[in-house]
């Protein structure tokens, strides 16, 4: 209930609907422009790892973004690299981290989650080469055939400016109460989506609407469900851990049962927390409270290299997230890229402990 409350009005729907617009606005050329296969790395990754750096999207809100991108055809490489950098790294986040944690620990996940989308996109697409291979040639298919459904006389900056403040929406709704009060925050997005409707109503078609409306809402049946019974199960584990830890929040229940095994700075600990924060649910901004006091970072308790692998690990995987990416991905694609995600947030989260001391 809490998650339903908190997240879906002014996170998820706004996600579902950007989702929706980029797979009836945008072009298929244009996504395949930045994200292809064909796309030069030196483009195509560090749009997909700086991403992460607009979008204040927590691990399921980032998901009907991707799936949206990778129906249209994005290399499986630049595709990971915006499904972990999206929920890994904002400047909300990471300004945060830094305020609340310390600047040190702030800057080290900054630069870290940008370069781990670098290197998980390059591990996806080196592991599964012969199916970027395969796109290579459909991306040139596609670029040497010029469809009557990519022409239109909109303006180029009127479709930016759609997405623009579409994304503006979904940020200000996911901003923290406590960082911009309710009533500020709905009189900005009623003012934005007033400006989108003139926007629909001036410049696209009806027919252009209605696809909108329709793809949006078959992204919604599509993943919402699913994102439904991995929360509750999250929630049962939750409320399972309370009988092991009597006296405890069924929130934070779990944290406190395994704070023991992440308070040093060994290898061991980072992996296990890495897993946790594989496992655990944890909203846009969420993960620094969590580190910092349901894990005792700030007091102490919880060593420096697991609380940066918490960091990294935590924001781009979930239970409910790692449900829905399976069934886009596919199961071998899917948990290669969680290992990845799991692994290298380990390493990462050990090195910075070495250096930090």
């Amino acid at each position: 209930m809490e998650y339903l409350s908190a997240h879906v009005l002014t996170c998820l729907i706004p996600a579902f609907f950007i989702a929706g617009a980029i797979a009836v606005f945008v072009s298929k050329k244009s996504v395949l422009k930045y994200f292809g296969a064909h796309t030069k790395k030196y483009i195509s990754y560090p749009v997909a790892a700086l991403s992460g750096t607009i979008l204040a999207v927590c691990s399921c809100t980032v998901l009907p973004l991707f799936t949206s991108i990778h129906k249209r055809g994005a290399g499986i490489g630049p595709a990971t690299a915006f499904l972990f950098s999206g929920p890994a790294i904002n400047v909300l986040a990471i300004v945060l981290t830094a305020q609340v944690l310390g600047y040190d620990i702030g800057l080290a996940r900054a630069v870290a989650a940008i370069l781990m989308s670098v290197v998980i996109g390059l591990l996806m697409a080196f592991i599964f080469r012969k199916e970027e291979s395969e796109k290579k040639k459909d991306d040139k298919d596609i670029f040497a055939v010029q469809t009557g459904e990519e022409k239109s006389n909109r303006p180029a900056w009127i479709s930016v400016f759609f997405l623009v403040l579409l994304v503006l929406i979904l940020i200000i709704g996911a901003a923290s109460s406590s960082y911009l009060p309710w009533v500020p925050k709905l009189a900005i997005v009623y003012f934005l989506t007033l400006i989108v409707s003139g926007i629909l109503i001036f410049y696209y078609t009806r027919d252009e609407v209605k696809n909108w409306g329709m793809e949006t809402w078959g992204l919604t049946k599509k993943i919402f469900p699913i994102l439904l019974i991995g929360v509750f199960i999250v929630g049962i584990i939750g409320g399972v851990a309370v009988y092991f830890m009597p006296g405890t929040n069924p929130a934070n229940a779990l944290g406190i049962a395994v704070a023991p095994y992440i308070g040093g700075n060994d290898i061991f600990s980072c992996f296990f927390a890495s897993v946790i924060g594989a496992i655990l649910y944890m909203p846009t901004l969420l993960e620094v409270a969590i580190v910092g006091n349901l894990f005792g970072y700030s007091a102490g308790i919880m060593g420096g290299g697991p609380a940066l692998a918490l960091l990294l690990a935590g924001p781009s995987l979930s239970l409910p997230n790692m449900i829905v990416i399976t069934k886009v991905m596919g199961v071998k694609k899917a948990l290669t890229y969680f290992v990845l995600v799991i692994v290298i947030a380990a390493l990462v989260g050990f090195v910075y402990g070495m250096i930090a001391g």
